[in-house]
C-alpha cells in the first residue's frame, strides 16, 4: 500500500563520499604546535614532521588543513590579525596608552613570542608573502587598537583634529618594540610604561 509522502520520515543527509571531517580539537592541537615547532626550531628549520610530532597526529592531518609550512604559518600569522588586542576606553589618553603598553608588554615578554617574531621578521625580509601576512597582522592588531586610541582621544578634544596619523601610530607603537624585539631588554625598570605612556602623550599632542 503506497504512504503518504507527508508521512515519510525525513531523510538524513550524508556528507559527500571520502569528504574528510576535520576535528577542531585536532586543528587546535596543531596550531598549539606550530608555534612551539617555530620556538625551538625557527621558521627555516622547522618542518611538518616537527609539528606532527609535537600535535600528536600524522602529517596527513597537517596536510588536510594546509599545503605546506608556509602556508600554515600564514595563516597564524593572519589569525593574530583577526585577534587583535583589547581596545582600552578609559577616557584618558594616556590612561589608555598605559593600558595598552601593559597588555603589549606583558604578551612581548612571553619566550614564545619573543622567540617567534623576531624569527618571522628576518624571514619577512626573504619572503613577500610571510612580509605581507606580518604587515597585516601589525596593521589590523596594534595598529588597529592604536589608531582607536588616537582617534578616540582626538573625538574628546585631547588632541587636535587632522593630526599625522601614521607619525603618531609609530609614537605609540615603536619605542615599545624597540625595547622588547630589537634591544631586548630583559626586563623593564620600575614604572617605564607609565613613563612611556607619560611621554607619548605629550609627543602626541605637539603633533
Amino acid at each position: 500500500m503506497p504512504t503518504n509522502a507527508d508521512s515519510s520520515p525525513p531523510t538524513r543527509r550524508r556528507a559527500p563520499a571520502g569528504a574528510a571531517v576535520l576535528r577542531e580539537d585536532v586543528t587546535d592541537a596543531i596550531r598549539a604546535a606550530v608555534f612551539e615547532e617555530l620556538a625551538a626550531a625557527g621558521y627555516a628549520r622547522m618542518s611538518i614532521e616537527g609539528i606532527a610530532r609535537r600535535a600528536g597526529v600524522g602529517k596527513t592531518a597537517v596536510y588536510r588543513r594546509w599545503r605546506s609550512k608556509l602556508h600554515l604559518v600564514l595563516d597564524l600569522v593572519s589569525a593574530l590579525a583577526v585577534q587583535g588586542l583589547p581596545a582600552p576606553d578609559t577616557g584618558s589618553l594616556e590612561e589608555d596608552l598605559q593600558l595598552l603598553y601593559r597588555v603589549t608588554a606583558r604578551a612581548l615578554k612571553h619566550p614564545v613570542a619573543g622567540q617567534i617574531i623576531p624569527d618571522l621578521q628576518a624571514e619577512a625580509a626573504r619572503n613577500p608573502e610571510i612580509a605581507e601576512a606580518m604587515q597585516k597582522a601589525l596593521r589590523e592588531g596594534q595598529h588597529g587598537v592604536a589608531s582607536g586610541i588616537v582617534r578616540a582621544a582626538v573625538a574628546r578634544g585631547e588632541l587636535r583634529d587632522g593630526l599625522d596619523e601614521e607619525l603618531a601610530l609609530d609614537l605609540i607603537s615603536g619605542p615599545l618594540y624597540w625595547r622588547s624585539l630589537v634591544v631586548r631588554a630583559p626586563e623593564l625598570p620600575k614604572g617605564h610604561l607609565k613613563r612611556l605612556a607619560a611621554a607619548t602623550t605629550a609627543a602626541l599632542k605637539a603633533l
